[in-house]
């Protein structure tokens, strides 16, 4: 049998990210899954995969996951970039601090992450990221200043990559969620969605392990709206 695929993921303790690992694991890849809460290294106990405590906002924390990653499995096939929330708050209100971290959480956890993986997939002559985004990323929301403005920003660095990369056989792209049900979401929310529900985290899940797949091989560069219609940009 070949040896199978190897994927990290991050923020995968819970909610789209644990959702994300749950699919990948049951289609037979190698993990290693790393949370700040510990849940990550439950869910790891739970799926036979390497278990990671730290934050993507912590490049040591980055640098130890690939690296036992590579010493377990000795590859690393695919990435899955994924986060946990940024303030939410009125578009001045925000301090310089706040701006700062989330720029940490949101954009520069994808680019050293890159900067540890690449080298590793332009030698293994394939490799394939994904960035966990937002419907807002390019219809910006009040309601998300600092997420919208930072994801366009996550939106280019994406687009960039995949043009530098993909002559290597690297393809990177982001999925752009709607409200999904990881969080909690009012009666109000589903009513702006055409589809009239709140999305599933397991189908955010399925849209990354198609994407990390070969079916979506020639699929780079791309940020894929998973939103049930609610955005409205053609």
């Amino acid at each position: 049998m070949p040896a199978p695929r190897v994927a990290i993921v991050t923020a995968a303790g819970r909610g789209i990210g644990a959702a994300i690992a749950r699919e990948l694991a049951a289609e037979g890849y190698a993990l290693a899954l790393l949370s700040p809460s510990g849940a990550a290294e439950r869910l790891a106990g739970e799926l036979g995969a390497l278990g990671f405590t730290g934050s993507v906002t912590e490049p040591s924390d980055l640098g130890r996951v690939v690296d036992e990653t590579l010493e377990r499995f000795g590859r690393i096939d695919a990435v899955v970039n994924n986060t946990g929330g940024v303030p939410k708050g009125d578009l001045l209100d925000h301090d310089d601090g706040a701006w700062h971290a989330s720029l940490d959480m949101v954009l520069l956890n994808v680019v050293r992450m890159a900067r540890l993986v690449t080298p590793v997939m332009r030698r293994q002559e394939r490799g394939s990221i994904v960035n966990i985004s937002t419907f807002c990323a390019f219809e910006p929301s009040l309601d998300f200043a600092i997420s919208s403005t930072l994801r366009a920003g996550l939106g280019s660095f994406t687009k960039l990559y995949s043009e530098r990369y993909a002559a290597d056989n690297i393809r990177m792209n982001c999925i752009l969620p709607g409200f999904v049900d990881s969080l909690p979401h009012g009666e109000d929310k589903a009513e702006k969605i055409p589809m009239r529900r709140i999305g599933m985290a397991a189908e955010i899940a399925k849209t990354a392990a198609f994407l990390l797949g070969d079916g979506a091989g020639y699929i780079t560069g791309q940020n894929i709206r998973v939103d049930g219609g609610l955005t409205r940009g053609v």
